[in-house]
């Protein structure tokens, strides 16, 4: 399970190292494979590739006649990329997916439980923003009654 943010810095290759606590779990969970792709929200998703593969599966068995559902195909399935953990930890992220989510140096790797999101720090501190107008009355009606 991935929990946590980390702010960490994309080298001039577009390498990103892992965070130590998760290099462990991922060379014995998936022996370091990763699949990264693109996300709706202009951010990448980072999943173990034995965690992805049943995503891809089922988003391929979907109907392709229907445009939104193509249109997802496209981004989800089309950006993906394989990645593999280097002896130093680190993966690389593709230019085409560094460039859909506008990484430049500054990222946040942010742990979605099965995951990981990759956002430009500075479109990661908006999110952060963003998620502050729940103080404002902004729930979402199946959030009602849920308590932490």
């Amino acid at each position: 399970m991935f929990r946590g943010i980390s702010s960490l810095n994309l080298d001039s290759k577009g390498r990103l190292a892992v965070p130590t606590r998760h290099r462990d779990f991922l060379q014995s969970y998936c022996e370091g494979r990763l699949v990264v792709t693109a996300d709706p929200s202009q951010c990448l998703l980072v999943y173990p590739a034995c965690d992805w593969e049943p995503i891809e599966k089922k988003l391929n068995s979907l109907s392709s006649f229907n445009p939104q559902t193509r249109s997802l195909q496209r981004l989800l399935v089309g950006m993906a990329s394989d990645a593999e953990l280097d002896s130093a930890g680190r993966i690389l992220i593709p230019t085409p997916l560094r460039q859909f989510a506008g990484l430049e140096k500054g990222v946040a790797l942010v742990g979605q439980g099965n995951k990981f999101e990759l956002w430009d720090e500075g479109k990661w501190n908006q999110q952060l923003a963003d998620a502050l107008v729940f103080r404002d009355g902004g729930m979402p009606p199946e959030l009602e009654g849920f308590s932490l």
